[in-house]
């Protein structure tokens, strides 16, 4: 935060942290609540917050089960239960804008590329295959974070929300527990440069695709 208001000092924007678990209800009311009573509208809601419990394709059902009630807990009824709250605010905004965070693993078209170019080294025969990572769990989520984005741009279109998924490519972060040196070896890019593909669309450079999953050169396949 210091290093951010230190960026924003030449301006008169200000930043303040406010902490939510998109997992707990209680905790997304007493933000929206926050922002409801300290401002009264909002400009800008961009759903982030995401993780990959995925680890490997196995014959584990209760992992299974585990892996992808977390993925959807998370990635779905989180970014879900958020938007539903905080849209009473952004339609109250008149340049609203409404930002899921997607991923090319949710390309259905992506997927069935994948699975007639996949190397003779990553396909097993007989079961269980152990050891086979698919991201299965994530990948579900993703495609459901998509639709989610298109119920809730049929839903706000008319209150002159503008809403948008954005695919901003492989980045450098934490997810599923690795580090950003590792998930730059896989050729991630720095988070930064990831934010600047947002940027674009808080800043309405990217209008045209509104109701789509923005990349950086166009909009992804469904």
């Amino acid at each position: 935060m210091d290093q951010l208001k230190g960026m924003l000092a030449p301006s008169s924007s200000t930043a303040e942290a406010i902490q939510i678990d998109v997992t707990d209800d209680e905790s997304i009311e007493k933000a929206f609540n926050y922002v409801k009573d300290r401002y009264g509208w909002l400009d800008i809601l961009i759903n982030n917050a995401g993780a990959l419990f995925d680890t490997t394709f196995s014959k584990d059902a209760s992992n299974f089960r585990a892996v992808f009630n977390k993925a959807y807990d998370v990635n779905v009824a989180g970014a879900q239960v958020v938007t539903g709250l905080f849209a009473s605010l952004l339609i109250r905004s008149p340049r609203a804008r409404l930002i899921f965070l997607s991923s090319s693993n949710a390309s259905l078209g992506g997927a069935f590329e994948d699975c007639d170019s996949a190397s003779p080294r990553e396909r097993q025969d007989g079961w269980p295959k152990d050891g086979l990572i698919t991201h299965q769990g994530y990948r579900c989520a993703k495609a459901a974070v998509n639709m989610c984005m298109l119920t809730w741009h049929q839903v706000l279109k008319d209150d002159g929300v503008k809403t948008f998924a954005v695919n901003p490519g492989l980045s450098a972060t934490h997810l599923g527990g690795s580090t950003p040196r590792k998930m730059k070896k896989l050729g991630a890019v720095d988070a930064a440069r990831a934010g600047d593909l947002v940027r674009s669309v808080v800043e309405g450079e990217r209008d045209a695709d509104v109701g789509r999953v923005v990349t950086w050169d166009g909009a992804q396949d469904w």
